[in-house]
């Protein structure tokens, strides 16, 4: 069985998915070939994490070669436990653009014997265990009926959503990915209680959004999608902690979760409600009513921003970011702002390190340029896990998206 097997998509999903990336204007900038070779090289990205681990230094609470090398230290006491070679070298770059980036590379995919004993999990917890997690109870659909704590497995991931929890056997698509990580495809280390206060897990793109925005010490910026809260934590980072960052989601208990996070980064300028945010910043006496009443009885209706902030309700706000590759996400909603708001204007992002944004949703050349996508299916290429980490690290993310807005 291959452990990477064709991403299987709705046929609907894969026909919309299809069509973004044959769009007229595309076609038309580098032709039929080429466009359709990038579509490929998307559902190919899509069953390969990152080839390497990003992690967010707290450098509000120590400078960055302090932190770098505590992590480093405890990586080897972690690797020394569970590993018999005599000497342990763990690998620890910082980027070379964002002041307070460690990256480390994952070794993958490596090969892995699939054993007759499985586990199945669901594609979300798969989606982890290929970027180094163990396997969590609640994310465990199927196993072999005698399983018995001590049993070697291999963990396989319901690619379809096809099997039924609890069941004992499974003929449905899956994926390879490895056994309780001593065996596992895409070798990483576990940040399982590894300086928690010092040491955040985060993609690269959510990062870099942060610094895109720039805030500073003493302002006050609304976060309008807050949860779980890591962007939220780290602009109050970059605040040094100077200031009040609100933090708003409309899912109650996904609160518990921002403040879990900014205790533990020992955050003190962060306040969270419980609110729809796209109604925060309204000027109508209707929507400020309903308002009210959603809001949590013992939070007050935060203020609005007087920053940029980073969000996907861009109606309500001056900035926004997105985590997915369409354009209907991305770049429409840009122009759709732009022309519903005059008072909009595209600002240059620093730093910008993804790509330009993609033709389609008819943005002049200049517009696109001052946007941010994130594509790797731009730079796919399996032999490029050979380029040094920092070259490729920026290149080799999720999908993500940013806009930078100023109201004039």
């Amino acid at each position: 069985m291959s452990n990477f097997p064709r991403i299987s998509l709705k046929p609907e999903v894969t026909d919309y998915l299809k069509s973004v990336f044959l769009n007229k204007e595309v076609l038309a900038a580098v032709g039929h070939q080429e466009a359709d070779c990038r579509f490929q090289k998307l559902l190919t990205c899509l069953s390969h994490p990152p080839s390497y681990t990003c992690v967010r230094a707290s450098t509000h609470l120590a400078p960055l070669e302090e932190i770098r090398h505590k992590l480093g230290e405890e990586l080897k006491k972690q690797q020394m436990c569970t590993s018999s070679a005599e000497e342990v070298s763990v690998q620890i770059l910082p980027h070379p653009q964002i002041p307070d980036v460690l990256l480390l590379p994952v070794d993958g995919p490596r090969p892995v014997k699939q054993l007759s004993s499985e586990v199945v999990v669901g594609a979300q917890c798969g989606s982890a265990v290929l970027r180094g997690a163990h396997v969590f109870v609640p994310g465990i659909l199927a196993s072999p009926k005698y399983m018995k704590v001590g049993d070697v497995v291999s963990v396989l991931s319901d690619l379809e959503g096809r099997c039924t929890r609890g069941a004992t056997s499974f003929q449905g698509k899956k994926v390879g990915i490895g056994v309780r990580m001593v065996e596992a495809l895409y070798q990483s280390p576990s940040f399982d209680g590894v300086l928690p206060n010092l040491a955040f897990l985060q993609n690269l793109p959510s990062v870099v959004v942060g610094h895109v925005l720039g805030p500073r010490p003493g302002e006050r910026i609304l976060d309008m999608c807050a949860a779980p809260g890591g962007k939220t934590c780290h602009i109050a980072a970059l605040m040094r902690d100077q200031g009040e960052v609100v933090a708003l989601d409309r899912i109650r208990n996904k609160i518990d979760r921002i403040h879990q996070n900014a205790q533990m980064l020992h955050l003190q300028s962060i306040k969270v409600y419980c609110f729809n945010s796209t109604q925060a910043v309204s000027s109508d006496s209707a929507q400020e009513a309903e308002a009210a009443s959603d809001r949590d009885p013992a939070c007050p209706v935060p203020g609005a921003s007087r920053r940029s902030v980073p969000t996907s309700h861009c109606s309500a706000s001056y900035s926004m970011l997105t985590c997915t590759v369409t354009l209907a996400e991305n770049e429409e909603q840009v122009a759709w702002a732009l022309q519903t708001f005059p008072c909009l204007t595209l600002q240059p992002q620093e730093p910008h390190i993804g790509a330009e944004g993609m033709l389609g949703a008819g943005l002049s050349p200049e517009q696109l340029r001052l946007l941010q996508r994130f594509s790797p299916e731009l730079s796919w290429d399996q032999t490029g896990t050979a380029a040094p980490l920092p070259c490729r690290a920026d290149r080799d993310t999720i999908g993500f998206f940013i806009a930078k807005f100023l109201k004039n």
